[in-house]
């Protein structure tokens, strides 16, 4: 199983961005990932196209993206042209999900669905064909340096199991929520890959070491 880092810009010092992600990359970061909010889907405005395109500048990175927003199709061509490399959207925001993940990938992005903690995993089942990966919230979205709810754990789990059963071993699965170094551990052996953290990782003094611990601690539990 793949293990991989992406820390949250969201929690970044947007004055230092350059300097910040340079030092997440020096530790071993292999995505970025950016929340894209909408004031509506839920209750923060954040990042949008500026971000991406600032991060673009700066780093080759994938920018991992993850859209908070009603009717999140809207966004999908303008972030394709603009280098995002994972669109991933929650089903209640928008009404034809298959269409929208077939069409994130037609435009050359991995298409991602991403469930909230009250979020069922059979939505997933409908459209596992379409999938590149999968997005478990381990907390209420919206707002950063929340806790990790453990019920995310046995959800992790049977997400790992449906994915199992149907031979979907190259989707990714991706946990972003209360990511430490001591919840990080529970979440890779309950079979999550990537591993989003925004004050875990821009929240402390040594950002590349903080990196490098919490890739430690993942280790751990293998």
């Amino acid at each position: 199983m793949n293990l991989r880092i992406a820390p949250s810009v969201l929690s970044c010092d947007l004055g230092r961005l350059r300097e910040q992600v340079q030092e997440a990359e020096a530790g071993g970061a292999e995505w970025l990932h950016v929340d894209v909010m909408d004031g509506h889907f839920v209750p923060n405005l954040t990042f949008g196209a500026p971000m991406i395109r600032a991060l673009r500048r700066i780093s080759d990175l994938p920018i991992d993206v993850h859209l908070m927003v009603e009717h999140p199709e809207q966004y999908l061509a303008e972030y394709a042209d603009l280098g995002a490399s994972v669109f991933a959207f929650h089903p209640e925001a928008t009404t034809h999900v298959q269409r929208h993940l077939s069409a994130a990938r037609e435009r050359g992005m991995k298409a991602g669905l991403v469930l909230n903690p009250s979020t069922p995993v059979g939505w997933l089942e409908e459209v596992i064909d379409d999938l590149d990966l999968v997005l478990v919230m381990s907390v209420n979205p919206g707002y950063g340096g929340q806790g990790y709810l453990p019920a995310s754990t046995g959800k992790i789990g049977r997400i790992r199991a449906l994915l199992d059963r149907h031979q979907k071993h190259d989707v990714t699965l991706e946990v972003d929520g209360g990511i430490t170094v001591q919840t990080i551990r529970a979440a890779h052996a309950a079979g999550a890959d990537t591993f989003v953290a925004g004050t875990a990782v821009f929240g402390q003094p040594d950002i590349a070491g903080a990196v490098r611990a919490l890739l430690a601690a993942a280790k751990g539990a293998e």
